[in-house]
């Protein structure tokens, strides 16, 4: 690390501490040459892979303005859509994966997003999935319904059967009390 002062690259760490929940780390840094003190700010890398094979750092700020346009004219507000992106951010990180695919990166906000708003979540995934016909969004507000738990009851499951060569059957499983 160079010195912001006088360029030389001998530094001495200081001083070391976690930052940002523990996402990064702050160091104080002293230059050998001209004494002067200065802090670094340590964070992993998050890379994202592009369908073109272009690698780009992951930003945050690309989730949210992403994800605003599906909830425009919704109730969602800009804090939600804060947390919503840390709640992708965060299940990235937890991969472990220091470059990720832009497929999986759409894949992941979509359960978050379900839960905020289920009509923005349906504009996002008309696009991402790329909907071509007015079955597609049949098929999926049919999965939203089934995916709904019942008033006070365990949320149900729903089973999609898949015949090779035939559209997706639903199956919905619902769970009694004490099961």
């Amino acid at each position: 690390m160079h010195c912001p002062f006088c360029r030389s690259d001998d530094s001495r760490v200081v001083d070391s501490r976690l930052a940002d929940d523990g996402a990064a780390v702050r160091r104080r840094r002293q230059c050998a040459q001209c004494q002067r003190r200065f802090t670094t700010i340590e964070v992993a890398a998050l890379n994202v892979v592009k369908r073109s094979g272009v690698v780009e750092p992951f930003r945050r700020d690309k989730i949210i303005s992403g994800v605003r346009k599906a909830c425009q004219g919704r109730p969602v507000s800009d804090d939600e859509l804060a947390v919503l992106a840390q709640q992708v951010e965060d299940t990235l990180r937890d991969s472990g994966c220091a470059e990720v695919p832009a497929h999986e990166i759409g894949l992941t906000i979509l359960g978050p997003l379900r839960d905020l708003d289920e009509v923005a979540y349906l504009r996002f995934a008309s696009v991402y999935r790329a909907f071509d016909s007015l079955d597609d969004f049949e098929q999926e507000i049919a999965l939203l319904k089934a995916s709904r738990s019942p008033a006070g009851g365990r949320p149900k499951r729903v089973r999609i059967d898949i015949t090779e060569g035939q559209k997706p059957a639903l199956t919905t499983v619902v769970q009694k009390e004490g099961t």
